[in-house]
């Protein structure tokens, strides 16, 4: 009885690892539909009663129209008239919203331009906070390089990410790893350094330059090969 209560608990934790995400994911789409329809639902009563249509297709229909609302404005935001009414529209918002701006910034951050972006495209570091001397090494992320050869490096908190540090450091004291992504290093600050292991392995050596498979260099210069076909080879004097 005892063997079997053991095995039933194993199998049925190995189980549960399988289906509680699935269920977690579910609950959160949920939450967030049912966010999403009662924000909407002033306009899906108009739609419902202009059209007929049941409350979930008029919810449909909502999105749909919200999502091609969004895409066009960001065509025409890309035109030289849509350039300016931007802009006016911006510093009207800062006028009335001081916030705006911050909010604005801290969006364009995160699902902006890559190129403006460090937590799109900046570059992952191990950091010597402590000095050359103290072997203790920190995750950041590169932000910003300065004129005189520092570093402006985030170092974000765990598990929440979006909150850390700033510091400013000298070069020599940054590993930078260019061949990690910053998604698979912002993966193991969610799970409290799980994953830094394998995360951090050391980088693969470039063999851009080095000598085809199997053709290895003695020291004569000489590939294993080719200095067997000299000494095979009848001297042509």
């Amino acid at each position: 009885m005892q063997g079997f209560r053991l095995i039933f608990t194993r199998y049925f934790l190995a189980g549960l690892i399988i289906f509680l995400p699935l269920v977690i994911l579910g609950i959160f789409f949920r939450w967030l539909f049912h966010t999403l329809t009662d924000l909407i639902q002033p306009f899906t009563n108009l739609v419902i009663k202009l059209s007929g249509f049941p409350e979930l297709a008029g919810d449909v229909v909502v999105i749909l129209l919200i999502l091609i609302s969004v895409a066009l404005t960001g065509y025409l935001v890309t035109t030289s008239a849509g350039i300016y009414l931007h802009n006016r529209f911006d510093a009207t918002l800062n006028r009335l919203a001081p916030g705006y701006q911050m909010i604005k910034e801290i969006v364009n951050q995160f699902v902006g331009d890559k190129a403006s972006s460090p937590f799109a495209g900046g570059s992952i570091a191990r950091v010597k906070l402590f000095g050359e001397q103290v072997e203790t090494t920190v995750t950041a992320i590169i932000t910003s390089r300065h004129d005189d050869g520092t570093l402006t490096v985030f170092v974000p908190t765990g598990p929440n990410p979006t909150s850390g540090f700033i510091y400013h450091i000298p070069e020599h004291l940054a590993e930078i790893r260019p061949d990690i992504k910053v998604e698979a290093a912002m993966k193991t600050v969610i799970s409290c350094g799980a994953g830094s292991a394998k995360l951090f392995a050391p980088a693969p050596p470039d063999t851009s330059n080095s000598a085809p498979h199997g053709a290895h260099l003695s020291s004569s210069g000489h590939t294993p090969l080719e200095k067997r076909e000299n000494v095979d080879s009848p001297d042509q004097n």
